[in-house]
């Protein structure tokens, strides 16, 4: 827990979020609040048209919030620029989508290397990197596979190789077991909970209460407001 004058390690004060249509302004997220700590694992649950897409790209600083105040890691992202805000993506956040976006021309371990690529680390350093994510993720015996030869759990475990490739401050995960079987979706939040054990901050998008129970804590959104737990009827 913060202390003091200690920064908190995620915090998001009345965070609004408005997109204009015609000569009015539409509100999608309202006064959220949110504080997350280190090592936490988070689903935010809520239904489509809910605002979880808005506040899921106000987190990974793929937006910015109308209105309101947000925090990682002790800086304040809603006072960044376009490159600041790129940099701290690029550092902070590993992104973990439904449609596992690999390269099809690359393989499994080229597609881990690439956001090493970005961050500038040498050729024998990030190929060195990627085997240690891929082997982590129990690929070890598929380095050299291209994703048509992978089956759906399996793209989805280079992408969360790739996601912690930079190691990142938190793993943010949109509606990881999507394009998933029920049998393989549950490998994968095997591994999102063994990852959390480890001390990995892990924040997960998700319409579904069965996959939103793996996490330690849930928050709901709704008509884009934001209320722990999860209701009674659902």
């Amino acid at each position: 827990m913060t202390t003091g004058m200690e920064a908190p390690f995620f915090r998001m004060t009345g965070i609004c979020k408005a997109y204009r249509l015609g000569d009015e302004w539409q509100p999608v997220l309202k006064n959220v609040d949110l504080t997350i700590e280190k090592g936490e694992f988070l689903s935010v649950l809520g239904p489509s048209g809910s605002g979880k897409s808005t506040l899921m790209n106000i987190i990974g600083c793929l937006d910015t919030p109308t209105s309101g105040e947000y925090v990682l890691h002790g800086r304040r992202v809603d006072q960044l620029d376009e490159n600041q805000l790129s940099t701290l993506r690029n550092k902070e956040i590993g992104f973990i989508f439904q449609s596992f976006q690999l390269l099809q021309r690359q393989d499994a371990l080229s597609n881990v290397e690439l956001p090493l690529i970005y961050a500038g680390m040498s050729v024998q350093k990030r190929r060195q990197r990627a085997e240690e994510m891929l082997c982590r993720v129990g690929l070890e015996e598929k380095l050299h596979h291209m994703p048509n030869q992978l089956s759906g759990g399996q793209q989805q475990r280079v992408a969360i190789a790739r996601a912690l490739a930079t190691n990142p401050s938190i793993l943010l995960a949109d509606e990881p077991t999507g394009a998933l079987d029920q049998k393989t979706g549950k490998q994968v939040m095997g591994l999102f909970r063994e990852l959390n054990e480890e001390g990995r901050t892990i924040i997960m998008i998700t319409h579904d209460v069965g996959i939103a129970a793996n996490a330690s804590r849930i928050v709901r959104i709704l008509d884009g407001e934001l209320s722990e737990g999860v209701p009674e009827d659902a």
